[in-house]
């Protein structure tokens, strides 16, 4: 019984931390993981580890699934309880007993012999009467029992086998990986609206086992590589050569404040858009670097604005602050919403008071503008949208506040508004916003004749809303299409913002490498993902510049988990088979490394090998680094520069109260 009691605590602890914490919400979903004893679907040799939120292997060749992707595709389905579900790929026998405690019977087919009888085995110890194994084609379905309230499919195939798609119920759902690259697929939730006509929706991107079957992959398993394509060795090698080179046609400096940046002003030319990146969200000497390089930007090249990786309204005060333009401050904090330290630092203040000082000395017209590109913002700028229209026309004010309280219900937690709409528990918000959208462009030239940049910002504001709205009913997946929707909308932001300041205007973009790289040339094209880099290589090609940045140790402001308090966390050694550990050994303090300059060809050729390319964000999971924090890249593709700094240290956050006493323009404060 102790024994019993505890793996019970241990699976108990386990849905808190690894499920529930990570957003699995369902009520039925997270009663059945903690009742299912997973450590009775495992080989007893690694049963010790049946807690951990990982794939375990169960022989031939195949895995036990994470218990997050099963209880993420089981909480897809929208199970009210029981349902007759159809699983296919039934491994242990582990995602049946899941859908056991909730359907009223699972019909689960696997294709090996071998597997089909443990996991009988496995089910009927654990107790599960209500669950039938059948040993055959699982692309096949099992048409005995057709139709299904619901099918799971835990493995990739090609497409979608139209035989599972006949043996789905009218109104009913299927959750299947699918892909033509067996190295990835995109997990989709397709609903049967009627005999022929189906809802198909990308929800995540995973990698499953190949689907094998008539109407699956038709080539033995063993010619597919159903596992990660990275290949982490141990010990591997380096080439004391490339070192050598990266070292001898890179230009070296010993401080971020004596880095020489002539050089790489002249490589930027007359390049329109440079975008300089970061390899964390909370590194002081990048944000220092690329305001050094920013300010010789605007001061030399006369580049006419910033846009970064912030939300529209809170860069907009900063915008009001560097150009003194007068106008009413907006009744909030700006950057208040989780990462505050991403912006609210010394480091991003001091470069915002230089902006301001530069700007004080030129007319109004001419002085560099402040933006922000991203989309989070959704009540922030309904505000500013509804605030505008009030000054200008109050009757589409009304009729604003009227189509914008589709979405108040979510105002505390936007992401609830994705999941409801999901659940067919809330109407889509759709239509309301993209009509006040189009309602505000059509009166442009009315709003336009006294001022034309508030009528910018209001229209930038409702395109975001319009953008944001669709971005919360894809996000909460996590899948591709909201990681494309993100970026494609920091994209057309740009172009709207060149196009408001016309033709001869150039600007300077502030984001995360794994924006600003071009995504083409890393693990994200695997998954279909592009970036604003990307787009900005296919737009404007060589009037495009991409800078990356790079570290090896030290600490970084980032959290543990999402919405978690700012920590000042020890950065891990980089990964023996990364670029920063071959760019460690260097031995230099910091370089800058030109990717593109024909004199360049030999190190550009020995970089060319995809290799391992790390990417900390606001959340930084050093116990995990190798699987949260590393992807594949080709960095001489990706890049036309790229910053190295060894030994990097943390942003300096500040808080509200840090800022008392300071003038009542300030930015930051209230």
């Amino acid at each position: 019984m102790a024994k019993s009691n505890k793996a019970d605590r241990r699976r108990e602890e386990f849905v808190r931390l690894q499920i529930e914490a990570r957003g699995v919400r369902n009520p039925l979903v997270l009663t059945s993981m903690r009742r299912v004893p997973r450590e009775l679907f495992v080989p007893e040799n690694i049963r010790e580890n049946a807690y951990s939120d990982s794939p375990l292997p169960i022989g031939v060749g195949q895995t036990i699934s994470q218990p997050y992707i099963v209880a993420f595709m089981v909480e897809a389905l929208a199970l009210q309880g029981g349902e007759r579900v159809l699983e296919i790929g039934t491994g242990s026998g582990y995602a049946a007993a899941v859908l056991a405690e909730i359907a009223g019977e699972v019909f689960t087919v696997e294709r090996i012999g071998q597997l089909a009888e443990r996991a009988a085995v496995n089910l009927q110890a654990a107790g599960y009467n209500n669950v039938h194994v059948r040993h055959a084609d699982g692309t096949q379905g099992w048409a005995d029992y057709a139709p299904f309230d619901a099918i799971l499919v835990s493995a990739g195939g090609p497409d979608i086998p139209k035989s599972l798609l006949r043996q789905l119920k009218i109104g009913a759902r299927m959750v299947i990986p699918v892909g033509s690259d067996p190295r990835a697929q995109e997990l989709i939730c397709v609903t049967r609206l009627d005999e022929d006509e189906f809802d198909r929706e990308d929800i995540a991107d995973v990698r499953f086992v190949p689907l094998i079957g008539k109407e699956g992959w038709e080539s033995p398993e063993g010619e597919w590589e159903t596992k990660s394509p990275r290949v982490v060795q141990t010990r591997p090698a380096v080439s004391v050569s490339t070192t050598g080179l990266i070292a001898k046609s890179s230009e070296t400096f010993v401080s971020v404040d004596e880095a020489e940046l002539d050089p790489l002003l002249r490589r930027i030319g007359d390049a329109r858009v440079v975008l300089i990146g970061e390899s964390t969200h909370g590194t002081s000497e990048f944000y220092r670097t690329r305001a050094r390089i920013t300010e010789r930007l605007i001061a030399e090249k006369g580049f006419s604005f910033v846009a970064i990786e912030a939300d529209w309204p809170d860069a907009a005060r900063v915008d009001n602050y560097v150009r003194d333009r007068h106008i009413a401050r907006a009744p909030w904090t700006a950057f208040a919403r989780f990462p505050t330290w991403m912006w609210r630092n010394e480091e991003t203040r001091q470069f915002i008071e230089w902006l301001r000082g530069f700007n004080a000395a030129r007319e109004p017209e001419k002085r560099a503008a402040f933006y922000g590109l991203d989309l989070y913002s959704l009540y922030g700028s309904i505000k500013s949208v509804t605030h505008y229209l009030e000054s200008v026309d109050p009757e589409l004010a009304a009729v604003a506040r009227h189509r914008y309280g589709c979405l108040s219900p979510w105002e505390a937690d936007p992401a609830a508004y994705g999941r409801a709409v999901l659940s067919d528990e809330y109407r889509a918000c759709e239509g309301d916003v993209a009509r006040m959208l189009v309602d505000i462009l059509e009166r442009q030239q009315a709003y336009t004749q006294q001022d034309g940049e508030p009528f910018f910002d209001a229209a930038q504001n409702a395109r975001l809303v319009a953008n944001a709205e669709r971005y919360y009913r894809k996000m909460y997946f996590g899948s591709r299409a909201s990681w494309n929707l993100r970026d494609s909308h920091m994209f057309e932001t740009l172009q709207h913002i060149l196009e408001h300041q016309g033709e001869t205007s150039k600007g300077v973009i502030w984001a995360h490498n794994s924006h600003v790289g071009d995504a083409s040339a890393t693990e994200m094209a695997w998954r279909g993902e592009h970036n604003i880099g990307q787009l900005c290589r296919q737009q404007f090609g060589r009037q495009s510049y991409h800078i990356g940045f790079g570290t090896n140790d030290g600490t970084v402001a980032a959290a543990a988990a999402w919405d978690s308090p700012m920590q000042i966390m020890a950065v891990r050694p980089a990964h023996p088979q990364s670029y920063e550990r071959m760019f460690h050994l260097t031995n230099a303090y910091g370089f800058i490394l030109p990717l593109q300059q024909k004199k360049q060809e030999n190190v550009r050729e020995r970089l060319s090998k995809p290799r391992l390319q790390r990417a900390i964000g606001v959340v930084y999971r050093p116990e995990s680094e190798l699987a949260s924090h590393y992807f594949e890249a080709n960095l001489p593709q990706q890049f036309d520069e790229y910053i190295w700094i060894d030994r990097t240290s943390a942003i300096t956050p500040f808080k509200t109260a840090q800022l008392e006493g300071v003038p009542d323009t300030y930015p930051f404060g209230l």
